[in-house]
């Protein structure tokens, strides 16, 4: 729904109202005849003819070779007066046939003129050509000529206009598939960015100025840039203020006052305010000024992309409500451990790290991110006194334990809910291992869910990281050395090679989400 503040005004320019620089190109209109006399009097008669405050630029051909030949190099031609009988009595209708059919243009308007109406009969030509007129050359007086290409001309501009609506629309609906996919505020934001240079096709013709724009949100009452392309990538993390452009500052700051998005010459600028009252700005300066289309353009897309920053918005706070549950949910197993959340959320960065690395998807990354902390959602069923214990377990008791597995894979899979689905993979599947002597079904190498390989890596690398009721933590270099002897054992060797590749990102984590001192609260 598009409220007043989302409207988009255009700013009353001089300019702007002119049509652009190509509108102001001469019409090419082409003389196909193998007599001169035809040129000469054709250019004599139409040489300060103008349509539109546009005049003419004549092209002459003496064959319907040359016809063909021209019309490949002119594919922007708007008229052409073709004669029929040429080197060959029907070259002039092979020459339509060529243009329509060979070159597939459908939009030059095309008068054939013949001297010899009796070789080709008008009712006849007009049935079985794409033609747009036929005149006989003797009743084709000055005035009639001027008629009949005054006719064609707007028959072919509005031809165009339809093209050019027809393709901004295209490439709208091309634009707006991908904006409505869950993804983060900033993969959307440069996605809009990309996608409006490409909509308006700014890149064509800059030679010296790329287009370059930015997102901006609000941060403690000032706007900072959270995306961009072209030279404000290097600024993300600034605020506008700080962009030190002088012009730029001025046109954000007068649609923060004005509440609302406005194009002038080059420049779009919009302004989104969500639903939830977060502010959204974006900033595109491109190398050729907005004609009337891109203006229109641009207001239906501004429509989707607010559409698109309240959808992300919504997905954004369903994201954090599903992993606050999911925390929750596992935390829950071990409500005697502080240390059991923390755990939990290393667990999760690291596995959607690793997923990234291991070349999954963007939204498969996040979706392991979300599942991750619910692999030990099973031990909810094992007695306390199992899970407490301090000293090593009786074969009965780790057949207890095992079937946590079970348990969890049991509580989560008859859910619809993607994440739960996941979930049920990890809980389920995260003790099996690549040589086969896991549990509970004894699965190997890539039999096993690429989801549980991950969790099960990136778990036993934290929880060997931390001290336990039952051991206390090992020194870094032994975790190492662990995880590099169990290659192709325990673990994914592909998945090894990467952890340790990316070793120091491994271990950022743990040094940002570090567990609580004892009696810590943990929020």
């Amino acid at each position: 729904m598009t409220t007043d503040q989302d409207r988009l005004v255009f700013v009353n320019d001089p300019a702007a109202e002119q049509e652009d620089a190509a509108a102001h190109l001469p019409w090419k209109v082409m003389v196909i005849d193998d007599d001169n006399d035809v040129h000469s009097l054709t250019h004599m008669v139409l040489r300060d003819y103008q349509f539109e405050g546009r005049r003419l630029e004549f092209l002459f051909g003496h064959s319907g070779q040359e016809a063909k030949r021209l019309m490949e190099e002119n594919p922007d031609t708007a008229v052409l007066l073709l004669d029929v009988v040429m080197e060959r009595e029907e070259a002039g209708l092979e020459a339509v046939d060529y243009i329509r059919n060979r070159l597939g243009n459908r939009f030059v308007r095309i008068i054939l003129r013949t001297g010899q109406p009796g070789r080709a009969p008008e009712q006849k030509v007009i049935t079985s050509y794409d033609i747009n007129d036929y005149k006989e050359k003797t009743e084709l007086t000055s005035q009639k000529l001027m008629t009949a290409v005054t006719a064609s001309l707007r028959a072919y501009r509005d031809l165009k206009i339809i093209e050019e609506n027809r393709r901004g629309l295209e490439k709208i609906i091309l634009a707006t598939q991908s904006l409505f996919e869950m993804q983060s505020l900033k993969k959307l934001a440069t996605g809009i960015l990309i996608q409006l240079v490409a909509l308006l096709e700014l890149e064509e013709g800059a030679l010296y100025v790329h287009p370059a724009g930015f997102a901006a949100t609000d941060n403690n009452e000032s706007l900072t840039l959270y995306a961009g392309t072209g030279l404000y990538e290097e600024l993300i993390g600034k605020t506008v203020q700080e962009t030190s452009n002088q012009q730029v500052i001025a046109l954000v700051e007068r649609a923060l006052q004005r509440q609302e998005s406005f194009c002038e010459e080059n420049v779009y600028v919009g302004y989104f305010r969500t639903r939830n009252g977060s502010l959204n700005l974006l900033f595109l300066q491109g190398s050729k000024p907005l004609n009337a289309l891109d203006k229109k353009l641009i207001a239906i897309f501004s429509n989707n992309v607010s559409l698109a920053f309240d959808n992300a918005y919504a997905n954004q706070e369903m994201l954090e409500t599903q992993q606050e549950l999911t925390f929750s949910l596992g935390a829950a197993v071990d409500s005697h451990s502080q240390q059991a959340e923390f755990h939990l959320r290393r667990v999760a960065e690291s596995a959607r790290l690793l997923a990234r690395l291991a070349g999954l998807s963007d939204e498969e990354a996040e979706l392991i991110w979300l599942a991750a902390p619910l692999h030990d959602l099973g031990k909810i069923a094992i007695p306390d006194t199992i899970l407490t214990k301090p000293g090593r377990l009786s074969p009965e008791e780790w057949a207890i334990m095992q079937a946590h597995t079970d348990v969890g894979a049991r509580l989560l899979k008859n859910n619809k809910q993607r994440v739960l689905q996941a979930g049920a993979i990890i809980a389920g599947m995260h003790h099996e291992q690549w040589d086969g002597k896991g549990y509970p079904n004894g699965l190997a190498g890539e039999e096993i869910p690429i989801f549980a390989r991950i969790t099960s890596l990136v778990d036993v690398f934290d929880t060997l990281s931390h001290d336990r009721h039952y051991e206390k933590s090992w020194k870094i270099n032994t975790i190492i050395d662990f995880i590099t002897q169990n290659r192709a054992t325990l673990f994914d060797p592909t998945l090894v090679d990467l952890f340790l590749l990316h070793l120091p990102e491994f271990l950022q984590i743990q040094t940002s989400l570090p567990n609580p001192a004892p009696h810590e609260p943990s929020n």
